[in-house]
């Protein structure tokens, strides 16, 4: 299967989210490409991006599971790039 090179653009309004989320992220470390994450405290919100090389189920599922956290959004930008090698 063909993997797709992702952004997951991820706000945290709620910290008792963030050990879960780090869980999950690790869960699929072997996806991620890196991360960065920026609090911003003057708003108590934390901002993060996940940038990831993985077949689009995948993607989507770490997704959907991150989406589901009490005070976590996130979005997903994919690139039209295929990899058949990654």
């Amino acid at each position: 299967m063909g993997t797709r090179v992702a952004v997951i653009s991820i706000i945290v309004e709620k910290k008792d989210s963030v050990e879960h989320l780090n869980s999950i992220l690790h869960d699929y470390s072997e996806y991620i490409i890196g991360r960065m994450g920026i609090p911003y405290r003057q708003r108590k919100i934390n901002i993060i991006s996940i940038a990831l090389d993985a077949p689009q189920n995948i993607i989507s599922t770490l997704s959907g599971k991150i989406g589901k956290l009490e005070g976590v959004s996130a979005k997903t930008a994919f690139s039209g790039v295929i990899s058949n090698d990654g």
